[in-house]
């Protein structure tokens, strides 16, 4: 990795432009999952949410009126994957952090953005692999995009957006813990309450009245609505505003952390 970061002659060094310095760490960064078995788990993770959900609960949902669970579940199954690719974004920059490996790239002539955008286009391409799965596994049960192209390109859109700017809240998440295990707990938790707490599994009218305004209005609820809106073919501003809010919070709120980071760093 050293070599294609810095070049040195003698006494000089020739630095490496910006995006050699992120082909090379990205490159990296796609090694290790390949190593650790990422690239397996972003595939099995969508097929066995698939199985375990729709399994025990599609006779039951079926006979809810108007009810297709397949296509009603489908696009939680896409959020849920890209939630696999966000915990996978924190590890792997708490992992970064806890070997030296920050503290290193600081101590080298290396942009400070490139580290993290290096991360982010690894986990570019781990999100699409898991996306992709969590599509083939929604084919396989039922689900049809039959609300043609356009709404078919919002819906992946939507998954995808969301997937980046998750990857990237995380990746800040972990950069500050510098603590592998700590960070899988602090991501492992709400995503497993907010998952459970909201629509994308079962309609609103199924949970008791006290929670349904957090189950209603909490991001993967909003999320999950527009995704259905495009898949429905009813996609509309008002439908997509309040996932657009939670959007803009969750970036806001991740380059706030970004920006402190960096700042630490720098005054190192």
């Amino acid at each position: 990795m050293t070599p294609a970061l810095v070049v040195s002659s003698g006494a000089t060094e020739a630095i490496v432009a910006p995006t050699r310095q992120w082909l090379a760490l990205t490159n990296r960064s796609l090694r290790g999952m390949a190593r650790e078995g990422q690239f397996f788990l972003c595939i099995v993770s969508p097929v066995l949410l698939t199985v375990c959900f729709y399994i025990p609960l599609r006779t039951i949902m079926n006979n809810y009126p108007g009810m297709n669970y397949a296509q009603f579940l489908m696009p939680v199954i896409c959020l849920q994957s890209v939630g696999f690719v966000a915990t996978s974004a924190a590890m792997r920059a708490a992992t970064d952090g806890s070997l030296g490996l920050t503290n290193r790239l600081r101590s080298m002539p290396v942009n400070p953005l490139v580290p993290p955008l290096a991360r982010l286009g690894a986990n570019m391409v781990l999100l699409v692999i898991s996306l992709t799965w969590a599509l083939i596994s929604g084919l396989v049960i039922g689900w049809r995009p039959d609300s043609g192209p356009l709404n078919f390109a919002g819906f992946i859109a939507v998954a995808l957006l969301i997937g980046v700017i998750l990857a990237f809240g995380a990746d800040i998440i972990g950069a500050l813990s510098h603590n592998p295990q700590a960070t899988s707990q602090a991501l492992a938790l709400p995503q497993l309450i907010l998952g459970m707490l909201s629509t994308g599994f079962v309609p609103e009218e199924r949970f008791p009245e006290w929670i349904r305004p957090f189950a209603r209005n909490q991001p993967i609820s909003q999320f999950t609505d527009l995704m259905r809106g495009f898949d429905n073919g009813n996609a509309t501003l008002q439908v997509a505003f309040p996932s657009i809010c939670w959007a803009i919070g969750i970036v806001l709120a991740a380059l706030a952390g970004g920006t402190w980071v960096m700042m630490r760093s720098s005054r190192r």
